[in-house]
């Protein structure tokens, strides 16, 4: 994450809250090896990225460390390395990780540097929300809270917004609050979801296109930036760009202007751009499939949505959001709540986050009683899915076939397109599968 009571939906546009604070724990960062020998870092924040990006809060210039190598992530108490797709990988005191917590005194290699990291006396001040709602997101947590003042000072400006987090967090939800809270409220919130759009006619549906110019286009038609213009423009799952039109775009949002396919002028527009994926987009343009120019472009601001499981103290207040959306009365909830369903709630994954909440509470409501859990790895190595209903078992042995399936052929295949091909579907529901399952193409 960027770091830069009292139960309302949002702050009016320019209004302001006196934050409060919360506390982690500054790591410091020292070169031991390499051409960076002797730079010390200290965090300044939750996160602290290395690479030999000048971006990078610690640079380390050194041909084998990738743009965006590593990141540490600090809480009160604890810190961990998470290695952001580089190409040599990075080592943890002589094991090769890619997510592991530190402890004092340990030892990260990143290419032919190595780097010491100590646990500093000294704490970094984090900003909280007053407010434990935004817009239509709920949280007590600390983490939820950290995110909810980010959403709310992004609200009071026309700054380009990144969201990231992984699928079913709520990416679309803080796109929409962020919106809401604004001055752009009264115009346009266009949505383009850039994983469900075919790549040939993603120009089109982003810039619009002039009658005749190409077969088909029978007559004009103005794109998602035109649309929005006045408002805001969402692109959802921005990851999925083709790379060959980013930098198309990356000239619309800098010369705020529309050229349509087929057209000999452009056209002015007044956007706000909020952009969202569940990938890592450091690791994307590691791995050069996302310009790191045109990731800058996006993270003016950038926000991190937590895990669920990153935030279990807002477990019960969420799930009797849920329901009472889903039609349930308060008898009925706490009912579902004596009958075992708050244990349920504290003791599961949720890997698929909010929306594998929501949907498993909805099965609590169609059965009236608390319901096994669906986990995708919930049959074990037999495939004994015998504690389950038919038609609970007959779901889980479907998506588990289906994680399975698209994990194996992306194992054997180097490019999406040719996963999908051999696979015999369509390029865009085969991506619409790999979401689902929180899978990383």
């Amino acid at each position: 994450m960027i770091m830069d009571g009292k139960n309302q939906s949002t702050l009016p546009h320019g209004a302001s809250a006196q934050p409060e604070i919360a506390e982690v724990r500054s790591i410091a960062i020292e070169v031991e090896s390499g051409p960076a020998k002797g730079t010390i870092q200290v965090t300044a924040g939750s996160r602290c990225t290395i690479g030999s990006h000048s971006r990078c809060d610690l640079i380390v210039d050194d041909a084998t460390v990738s743009r965006f190598h590593c990141e540490i992530l600090t809480d009160r108490t604890r810190a961990r390395v998470i290695d952001t797709g580089s190409r040599n990988g990075t080592m943890l005191d002589g094991v090769s990780v890619r997510d592991a917590y530190l402890r004092d005194g340990s030892r990260i290699q990143v290419g032919s540097t190595t780097l010491r990291v100590s646990f500093a006396n000294s704490s970094t001040t984090l900003k909280l929300s007053k407010h434990r709602k935004f817009g239509e997101m709920i949280g007590e947590s600390v983490a939820m809270r950290e995110v909810f003042y980010l959403l709310e000072r992004a609200a009071n400006s026309d700054a380009t917004l990144l969201i990231e987090g992984e699928t079913g967090t709520g990416k679309s939800l803080a796109a929409r609050s962020v919106h809401d809270a604004s001055r752009r409220k009264d115009h346009p919130f266009v949505i383009l979801d850039c994983g469900a759009i075919p790549a040939n006619l993603m120009e089109s549906e982003l810039f619009g296109h002039e009658r005749g110019a190409f077969t088909g286009a029978s007559q004009a038609r103005m794109g998602a930036l035109e649309e929005a213009d006045g408002g805001t423009l969402f692109l959802d799952e921005v990851g999925e760009l083709p790379l060959d039109l980013q930098p198309k775009l990356l000239g619309a949002l800098e010369g705020r202007a529309v050229l349509r396919v087929g057209g000999n002028s452009s056209r002015a527009v007044d956007v706000r751009i909020v952009a969202a994926t569940n990938r890592n987009l450091r690791e994307e343009v590691n791995a050069e499939r996302f310009r790191s120019d045109l990731y800058y472009r996006f993270a003016v601001i950038a926000i991190t949505l937590p895990a669920l499981r990153h935030r279990r103290l807002d477990n019960i207040s969420l799930a009797q959001q849920i329901l009472h959306r889903l039609g349930a009365d308060s008898e009925k909830i706490d009912l579902l709540m004596s009958n075992g369903l708050q244990q349920k709630l504290n003791t599961a994954i949720w890997s698929g986050n909010v929306r594998e909440l929501r949907n498993y509470l909805e099965r609590c409501l169609v059965f009236e009683e608390v319901v096994p859990i669906l986990e995708v790895n919930a049959g074990n190595e037999t495939g004994d899915y015998s504690a389950y209903s038919y038609a609970e078992a007959k779901t889980l042995a479907l998506r588990s076939f289906e994680s399975n399936y698209l994990r194996s052929l992306l194992s054997n295949h180097d490019k999406v397109a040719s996963a999908a091909k051999h696979a015999e579907i369509d390029r865009t529901y085969f991506y619409r599968l790999l979401r689902r399952h929180g899978i990383k193409s």
